[in-house]
């Protein structure tokens, strides 16, 4: 960053890591020395525009302050400030050739202005001593002098990406009812006027046409009477609007009285800024007819009326200098919305002797206003009740002008807010911040003809007074509800991301939403698009009004399912409640049907009327671009939402739409997945005669019910038994593939009458012929054929499989088969069976790997820990020794198993 020069002392650039404030420099004085002067200066409007780097951003922005300065009565600085705004401007959008934003800030002093540039590595040419101006020919550097020529205070201040000059312009001290440009002079110094104090007078008619046109105004416009007579005032009005109140001209006519700045377009074509006071007054034939009386705007204090006090009685003589704000709204001030909004009214309702009042906040897009705080009314019912900012095609009509209704009974449903609320007269102000509607003060009273144009611009006055602070305080409110509804959005997602069960789902979506967005609420959904809407879940804080909520849905047509964004309001579930509530009242006083059932001590009560009373909103459930239910929203009686409740519960039932979506299709899946999987299981086991048979079956993965590792136990022909323990390499849907061939072959090939290596060496080449699809299999198969004797023979073939192990009555334990080559790996084998006789009280006990492959660390379960439990279950049923090994697998480690697993246990029971 270059270093500047500020009335010959370096500015230094900020240290790193130094805080920004560290860069702000103390303010020159008009002669380069640093100003150490404390001055309590308030804050009391402020005007911001940015300018775009082009050649005619300069004279736009010596507009935009020349306007806002006249606006504010400013007109002793006007010339000054747009000078040196000028020259500011141009060093920023022509030299250095960045974007300029200028920032004007009024208070009790003067004015402040603050103009940046997006260059704050440019040097900064000043000269260090100010009375030394340069060459008047010279591009730039010029702005900085002139601060230190004309500004009562200027500095610069840097940021790592801007660069401001400021400048003050103090107000001269002057004696009540006079007016100067410059400083106090002696008199014999005074410059000689061209002649008198002209006061032009001008009369309207009705309709804003000039029906006088005094000598004075002549002289002042240059218009003569007949080029101005029959055209309306406001063809001549430069400035349609006066800043600051938003009033227009057109309609300050129609006003009572009114006072205020304006300018008026001479015959010479520039803009003569006067000041006028307005008077409203009957003509000789009692038609409403105004006049204005014009004098130039530094004149005004020959017409100006002394403003009236608006704070608390009893101030303390130094009251002159206190913040206009904390006069209105009292000190401390309050530092959270809700208070100062109750104070703002309850200081409007003492200030006009009212016995209400009201201030409404309006919408981001300012088409609508929203009840925030009243006093003397319900405010239960009305908080966040919403009305149109324009009501109406006339002034009255529009909360962006002052109104004043002298009785409210002549316009029935003129202000629907206080609609039975015994109120008869109101005046109403509007809360501008930079010239945009931020809210609306309304004071009302039971008596008609209470207030006049006197008290609208008292409240108007209170309204500039604290618009400020409030849309300040309305800021950092929605400021911490977005940062709240973010936060809540995320942990939203989280939650309905966590689960894909739509029950769970739509419980998650419920509880997120109630008490948080609403005190109740009901999901509705839909199966199809040919289906009706289904009332699936209900949900209020209080648990007791569940089930007639849900009873007194049940009975009213659901909301129809339309896909258009946002929350509309649903008005049935209220109407049907209250319905429902009074004929059981009418029932209980013997005046109702004896019949009617509605009324039950489950159906809607007047507690349930209560609850569902209020505003009550719908916003559609829409995922992949199809309606699958609804999201309906219920406060109590005559409650409303607010509209960021709105906005945020429209975000979320987004995410929950997806997420319910979501479930559906997985559980579909899920069902079709289990269906196919259960077809490749056996369907159950045969009863033998003679032989005890169990087997446990555990298939690895969430919602797999087979994998890779298959059993079957089947009749083959005269009385002989197949069965088969096998193993497909790897886990999942591709190894259940192969079991269900390798089970069904087997059934098949075993009932036509083939030995086991026939039976093992067909389905091998069926493997085979698989092609990429194949994986090779471990399989044991054999057959069963009970004997007389109380013995049974067994005749297996063990291809790559673990060995079957064979438990004696004494308690030995082994193998009971020899390894013979795995399937799907060669094409020609050679196998053999092998005969196996099981006496009395023996078992047969067959496992796949995941058995014997269990893990901890670096054991392993192995072939010979399995055989060490084996011998533990002498003398235990099939069932037992079954359910022995599977307890003995699951406690060797304690991860859960990784692997398929399948126990198939057979037991020759004891004669």
């Amino acid at each position: 960053m270059t270093t500047g020069v500020i009335g010959g002392q370096p500015l230094q650039p900020r240290a790193s890591g130094a805080p920004l404030s560290a860069q702000h420099h103390a303010p020159l004085g008009p002669h380069g020395d640093v100003d150490n002067r404390t001055r309590s200066s308030v804050i009391t409007a402020r005007a911001a525009a940015s300018f775009e780097p082009l050649g005619r951003s300069v004279a736009t922005a010596r507009s935009f302050v020349r306007d806002t300065l006249h606006g504010w009565g400013f007109a002793d600085v006007v010339d000054d400030a747009v000078v040196l705004t000028s020259e500011l401007v141009t060093n920023a959008v022509v030299h250095a050739g960045t974007a300029a934003e200028v920032v004007c800030l009024r208070s009790d002093h003067g004015v402040r202005i603050e103009v940046s540039d997006r260059y704050p590595e440019r040097e900064v040419p000043v000269q260090s001593a100010p009375v030394t101006m340069g060459s008047p020919d010279q591009e730039g550097g010029r702005g900085l002098q002139l601060c230190a020529a004309l500004a009562g205070r200027w500095g610069v201040e840097y940021t790592p990406t801007h660069k401001t000059v400021w400048f003050q312009l103090d107000l001269p001290e002057r004696p009540v009812g006079t007016r100067s440009a410059g400083p106090v002079l002696p008199t014999e110094l005074l410059p000689a006027t061209e002649g008198r104090v002209r006061v032009a007078v001008v009369q309207v008619d009705r309709n804003g046409t000039v029906t006088a046109w005094n000598e004075d105004a002549e002289a002042l416009f240059g218009y003569a009477a007949d080029q101005v007579v029959g055209k309306p005032l406001t063809d001549l009005a430069a400035w349609p609007h006066t800043p600051g109140t938003g009033t227009g001209i057109a309609e300050a006519l129609q006003l009572s009285r009114w006072e205020g700045s304006y300018g008026i377009r001479g015959v010479h074509g520039r803009v003569i800024p006067v000041y006028g006071s307005h008077l409203r007054v009957r003509d000789t034939s009692g038609e409403p007819s105004t006049v204005c009386l014009l004098v130039r705007d530094h004149e005004r204090a020959v017409l100006q009326t002394p403003l009236r006090a608006t704070g608390d009685t009893g101030t303390s003589s130094d009251s002159a200098t206190a913040d206009p704000f904390e006069v209105f709204i009292g000190s401390p001030a309050p530092d959270d919305l809700d208070t100062l909004l109750q104070r703002t009214v309850e200081r409007a309702r003492d200030m006009l002797d009212g016995d209400a009042a009201f201030l409404l906040l309006a919408t981001d897009d300012e088409t609508e206003l929203e009840v925030r705080a009243t006093t003397g009314l319900p405010s239960a019912r009305q908080r966040f009740a919403r009305v149109p900012v324009e009501a109406g095609p006339g002034r009255y009509g529009s909360a962006r002008m002052p109104a004043v209704h002298d009785d409210l009974t002549a316009v029935p449903g003129a202000v629907p807010l206080l609609r039975g609320t015994g109120m008869r007269s109101l005046v109403t102000v509007p809360l501008k911040v930079e010239g945009r509607l931020t809210g609306s003060l309304g004071v009302a009273a039971e008596a008609p003809g209470r207030y006049s144009n006197e008290e609208a611009l008292r409240l108007q006055f209170a309204a500039d007074r604290i618009a400020l602070a409030v849309e300040s305080a309305r800021l950092g409110e929605l400021e911490r509800l977005r940062r709240g509804s973010l936060s809540f959005l995320v942990e939203a997602s989280d939650l309905l991301a966590g689960t894909l069960d739509r029950d769970q789902t739509l419980a998650l979506m419920a509880q997120m939403t109630v008490p948080t967005l609403a005190t109740w609420c009901a999901v509705y959904t839909i199966a199809d698009q040919a289906s009706e809407p289904f009332l699936s879940y209900v949900l209020h804080e209080d648990e007791e009004l569940i089930d007639s909520i849900k009873s007194l849905l049940s009975k009213i047509p659901p909301p129809d399912p339309v896909p258009t964004p946002g929350a509309r309001v649903w008005t049935a579930p209220g109407e049907a409640a209250h319905q429902a509530a009074l004929r059981s009242s009418m029932r209980s006083l013997g005046l109702g049907d004896s019949h009617d059932q509605v009324g039950t001590s489950i159906g809607p009560t007047l507690a349930t009327a209560a609850a569902v009373g209020g505003e009550t909103v719908v916003l559609p459930l829409v995922a992949r671009n199809r309606v699958i239910g609804m999201l309906t929203l219920g406060k109590p009686t005559d409650e409303h939402f607010r509209q960021e409740i709105l906005e945020l519960a429209e975000d979320l039932s987004r995410r929950a739409a997806l997420a319910l979506d979501n479930a559906r299709l997985y559980s579909e899946r899920t069902a079709i997945s289990q269906s196919l999987q259960r077809s490749l299981l056996p369907p159950g086991l045969p009863q033998i005669d003679g032989v005890e048979v169990d087997v446990i079956y555990r298939a690895a993965g969430e919602g797999n019910e087979v994998g890779g590792d298959f059993y079957d136990l089947f009749p083959i022909r005269d009385g002989a038994y197949g069965f088969a323990i096998g193993d497909v390499c790897g886990t999942g849907p591709e190894a259940a593939a192969v079991t269900g061939l390798a089970r069904h072959a087997l059934r098949l090939l075993a009932r036509e009458g083939y030995d086991g290596p026939s039976v093992l060496q067909r389905l091998n080449s069926a493997i085979l012929d698989e092609g990429a699809r194949s994986r090779f299999l471990t399989l044991l198969y054999g057959e069963l054929r009970p004997q007389e004797n109380g013995s049974a023979e067994l005749k297996v073939v063990c291809a790559g499989h673990p060995l079957p192990l064979r438990l004696r009555q004494d308690g030995t334990v082994e193998p009971a088969a020899e390894p013979q080559p795995l399937l799907g790996v060669i094409e020609d084998l050679e196998l053999y069976e092998q005969t196996v006789v099981l006496d009395p009280g023996d078992v047969l006990l067959c496992v796949t790997d995941g058995v014997t492959e269990r893990r901890e660390g670096t054991r392993m379960l192995g072939d010979d820990g399995l055989a060490d439990v084996l011998t533990t279950c002498t003398g235990l049923t099939a069932g037992a020794v079954a359910a022995r090994i599977m307890r003995a697998v699951e406690r060797f480690a304690q991860d859960a198993p990784s692997d398929d697993m399948a126990i198939l246990a057979m037991r020759v029971p004891e004669n």
